[in-house]
């Protein structure tokens, strides 16, 4: 099954492979997980549960790719008890592809996408320490006109020792499909 683009690619100034935004497929489970592996960040969830998400999951989600296949995503679900609402999984870039906004468009995109067909709010979880998704989420809520909240979530009772607490970042209300 072949996905479709959601944008025209283009390339990059400065002669860069051009990368392309889609839904994820179940094939791109594999890549998925290569790169959440190699952020050295994340947690990394089973290599089967990539594919099942990019199954499951498709329409919440974005693949970034380039001519070597895929080198980013956000992977994403509407919160089952608040369906206006979906929840950033994950955020990851390929180390080659960092540094050029890549992980901010691909969530630009998911905004747009989900705001589009009603949800009002996204959420995610950040810990302390990850200033780079600190400051993504950030910008994308001032970009966005929208609230952004912090609040607690989830700490020493919930994560194994060792795990920085999670921060739970609401923003919205996100701006109406135009």
């Amino acid at each position: 099954m072949a996905a479709q683009p959601l944008e025209t690619p283009t390339r990059r100034p400065g002669g860069d492979t051009e990368v392309r935004l889609r839904e994820p497929v179940p094939e791109d489970g594999p890549a998925l997980w290569r790169i959440a592996r190699d952020s050295r960040v994340l947690d990394v969830n089973s290599p089967y549960s990539y594919s099942l998400w990019c199954r499951d999951f498709a329409a919440t989600s974005v693949v970034a790719e380039d001519d070597a296949g895929p080198c980013g995503f956000v992977t994403g679900y509407v919160r089952p008890d608040a369906p206006g609402t979906f929840f950033v999984w994950q955020v990851a870039v390929a180390e080659t592809h960092r540094g050029r906004g890549l992980a901010r468009r691909m969530l630009d995109r998911l905004g747009a996408r989900l705001g589009g067909r009603g949800h009002r709010f996204m959420e995610a979880t950040v810990t302390p320490g990850n200033t780079a998704s600190t400051a993504m989420f950030s910008s994308f809520a001032r970009d966005h006109g929208c609230d952004l909240r912090r609040t607690p979530l989830f700490g020493a009772p919930h994560l194994p020792e060792g795990h920085e607490p999670e921060v739970l970042f609401r923003i919205g209300p996100l701006p109406a499909a135009r």
